[in-house]
């Protein structure tokens, strides 16, 4: 399996009078982990939706897959947003995730080992029972982490997946990236820990509504592009102030 190279060609977006994202030019090398860094409301989130087709845009977005068929996208969010009191146990989620039958019916033999090696990948296999309100934060992610994976992803996009992991969950996550980058699986990858960034990454691009830096970690993630990139925020071109309007001459001073 070889992922795809990603390639945006000034892509911008507007949000009603908001630019989001301004003439947004990068490349994700294929089999690489690639992270997007930036300040909250930098554009990572809107970016990661335009690539995914979710939103219009301006600019040119490019998918090249090797060879001719278009092989599978796996995508994990930054959070579960769900009703803690229902009685959704760990299979049912990934079921519901990962197939298009209802839950209720089961699995099929090929998806039910699929799930149950993706379960034991992020050390989550014996409690395939347990009701997901009953799973802490760290264990959510697992899950969540779990599911992107079924079936396994050419292209995975991560949205801050570390935020909810304990020590362990983190040391999971780290062989998981390992284990990507070897099986040649392409990793967009959202992230606000920069130090997890320098360490992991192969590549890394600094965002704040437009690409400030791109590059390799230990090249780019100096402190004075840091500085730039969390404390700057572009604002939308100020208007020039208006002439003054012309007042009225009165007939005496006219004449004077």
């Amino acid at each position: 399996m070889t992922g795809p190279a990603i390639t945006l060609e000034r892509v911008s977006l507007r949000l009603g009078q908001t630019a989001v994202l301004r003439e947004v030019s990068l490349r994700v090398a294929p089999g690489s982990v690639h992270a997007l860094v930036g300040p909250n409301g930098a554009g990572k989130s809107s970016l990661v939706k335009t690539l995914l087709g979710q939103t219009p845009h301006e600019g040119a977005v490019k998918i090249e897959w090797p060879g001719t068929a278009v092989g599978t996208v796996g995508y994990v969010p930054q959070a579960l947003a769900f009703d803690a009191g229902l009685p959704l146990t760990v299979d049912d989620f990934m079921a519901t995730m990962t197939q298009r039958k209802p839950a209720f019916l089961g699995f099929s033999a090929l998806r039910s080992r699929e799930i149950g090696e993706a379960l034991a990948r992020v050390g989550m296999a014996d409690k395939r029972r347990r009701r997901m309100g009953a799973l802490s934060g760290g264990e959510r992610q697992r899950v969540l982490l779990a599911q992107g994976m079924v079936p396994m992803p050419a292209l995975l996009v991560l949205d801050e997946p570390l935020a909810a992991l304990d020590e362990a969950g983190v040391q999971v996550f780290e062989q998981l990236l390992a284990d990507f980058r070897q099986a040649g699986v392409t990793v967009l990858w959202i992230e606000h820990d920069l130090q997890a960034v320098a360490r992991l990454a192969d590549s890394v691009t600094g965002l704040n509504r437009q690409v400030l830096f791109s590059g390799p970690p230990s090249e780019v993630l100096t402190p004075e592009a840091l500085l730039d990139l969390f404390s700057t925020r572009p604002r939308a071109p100020v208007a020039p102030p208006a002439a003054p309007s012309p007042q009225p001459v009165r007939a005496e001073e006219a004449l004077a």
